[in-house]
């Protein structure tokens, strides 16, 4: 199967209509979008080649062909909250990098009275409940907890909430105050498009005036680093300036830019989570070969947990197929999905001057016994300091935790 959308990407890049035509025939017959999980991963990607094709104004007549075949809009569900936070329930997908980032983060705040949190996370918030239950019954007694959050920053992509961040964060402050945790919450407007500059000088602001406050800040990166523009991106071309006016070169990328103005805000401890796969290729094939051997696990991993035809699994299924789009179909600052492996992160984060911090047993027990919910197929090992939940032996997400060097 990979190797037919192999020969249909190169036939399609190099304009040859009746080669992936014929190719397309092939692959729509063997891949039916409600087949076992490896045709539904290759219909997702036929669907993908298609929209490319269509998008680029060559092979018109096969997009056409095409759309007679399948849908080709993508039926993206907003979530409530309380579906979203069942939803991540499901699988150990976030559920891992919420457990291993809690147990981090509370052993770096032991002692402090006030814990500033600034939480980049693709699940809005989700992780923030279970780490203020934590947080509550600390022996010293619960600290004010400060959230802040870059508003606005995925609303383009899944999963989507139904209501607006200021909503949200009235229910976690109720919520918090349930559990006697005086939470104040801030969202600040602020998209990864330009490295969350708008947040970095607020939070520069704060941490001018707090710094002598003993204040701990805790910065918490859940999935959300890799939709920051990379090398492969034209350097800032889309921006007339650096966004970030105390940087002194604009050569450098945005992700290296945000860490070293992260660095430079002398955080307690920053947590990065994220998953271990490389789809930062321009060449097209490469990516293609490098995503169908990675997001081959959503789909394989959903028939342990969700029934065919049910609404949770339409949704998730969605959500891979958008992905799987964005990464084949889109080119430029539109191509979002610009997932780097932990070994690159790894060398971001020394570079911007931070030094990896081991996950203790605490965390590891934490963490095997959210494992025990899940089905057997998925398992936890450990690299160097770092944790890697894997599924039949692969690696699916990385968690790291990093304190200034």
């Amino acid at each position: 199967m990979e190797q037919l959308l192999v020969h249909c990407a190169n036939a399609i890049e190099s304009n040859d209509a009746t080669l992936a035509q014929q190719i397309l025939w092939v692959l729509n017959n063997i891949a039916p979008p409600d087949g076992d999980s490896n045709q539904r991963l290759t219909c997702a990607f036929l669907r993908a080649l298609i929209v490319r094709a269509a998008k680029s104004g060559t092979c018109k007549m096969l997009a056409a062909m095409a759309n007679a075949h399948c849908n080709l809009s993508i039926d993206i569900h907003t979530f409530s909250v309380i579906e979203l936070a069942s939803f991540v329930d499901l699988t150990p997908w976030h559920r891992f990098g919420f457990t291993a980032a809690n147990a981090a983060i509370l052993e770096a705040v032991e002692g402090y009275s006030v814990i500033h949190i600034v939480d980049l996370s693709l699940t809005h918030c989700m992780q923030i409940p279970t780490l203020i239950d934590a947080i509550a019954s600390r022996l010293e007694g619960p600290p004010l907890v400060k959230l802040t959050v870059a508003g606005g920053a995925t609303e383009d992509v899944p999963p989507m909430l139904d209501l607006s961040y200021e909503e949200l964060g009235s229910k976690l402050i109720n919520f918090a105050r349930s559990r006697n945790v005086v939470l104040e919450f801030r969202a600040i407007p602020s998209t990864y498009a330009d490295g969350f500059s708008s947040l970095i000088e607020q939070l520069r602001v704060q941490h001018f005036v707090y710094a002598e406050s003993g204040e701990a800040l805790v910065i918490n990166c859940h999935m959300m680093l890799h939709y920051l523009p990379e090398e492969t991106l034209s350097p800032l071309s889309n921006v007339n300036s650096n966004p970030y006016s105390f940087e002194p070169s604009s050569t450098q990328s945005l992700r290296t830019m945000f860490l070293k103005a992260l660095r430079g805000l002398d955080p307690t401890v920053v947590v990065l989570v994220d998953e271990d796969a490389d789809l930062t290729s321009n060449n097209l094939v490469c990516r293609l070969r490098a995503a169908f051997n990675y997001l081959w696990i959503p789909y394989d991993t959903v028939d342990t947990f969700l029934p065919l035809g049910s609404k949770q699994r339409q949704w998730y299924e969605a959500d891979i197929c958008w992905k799987i789009e964005n990464v084949i179909a889109h080119e430029g600052l539109q191509r979002v999905e610009r997932l780097e492996p932990k070994s690159r992160w790894v060398q971001r984060m020394r570079n911007a001057g931070f030094r990896g911090v081991s996950f203790g047993e605490e965390a590891i027990s934490e963490v095997k016994t959210m494992l025990d919910e899940h089905a057997a197929g998925w398992g936890l090992k450990k690299e160097e300091d770092d944790l890697v939940l894997t599924w039949k032996g692969h690696n699916v997400v990385f968690a790291t935790a990093w304190l200034p060097a």
